[in-house]
């Protein structure tokens, strides 16, 4: 099971998915991001992700690329090591900031602006 926490606060928005994010729970994570696509500056905790596939994955750099289409910077936070591993394995951290905390994304996303 997945469940998705959002909110707004100092100028971003931040979307925390809670769960395994995976081929059956994507489509809520995909749903999420959709929604915050608008925004100009959002942030992902996957800190409470223990588990990605490569369906999460596409999912993510799906979301990444709607934020941009519509001039939106995102950064990703996450504390597992595991997935943080995967994050780097797969160059996902050269598309996007990838930190370890909520706090350094947020500061990696002012660094991003113009």
């Amino acid at each position: 099971m997945l469940e998705i926490e959002t909110d707004e606060s100092d100028g971003y928005a931040l979307c925390r998915p809670v769960g395994e994010l995976d081929a059956y729970t994507v489509a809520a994570f995909r749903d999420a991001l959709s929604e915050l696509a608008m925004k100009p500056r959002v942030v992902i905790d996957l800190s409470e992700v223990p588990f990605m596939d490569s369906a999460g994955l596409g999912a993510l750099i799906g979301g990444i690329r709607r934020a941009r289409e519509h001039g939106g910077d995102v950064a990703v936070a996450c504390s597992r090591p595991t997935l943080t591993r995967l994050l780097h394995t797969t160059g996902f951290d050269r598309i996007v900031p990838v930190t370890e905390t909520v706090e350094a994304a947020v500061s990696a996303l002012g660094d991003a602006q113009p």
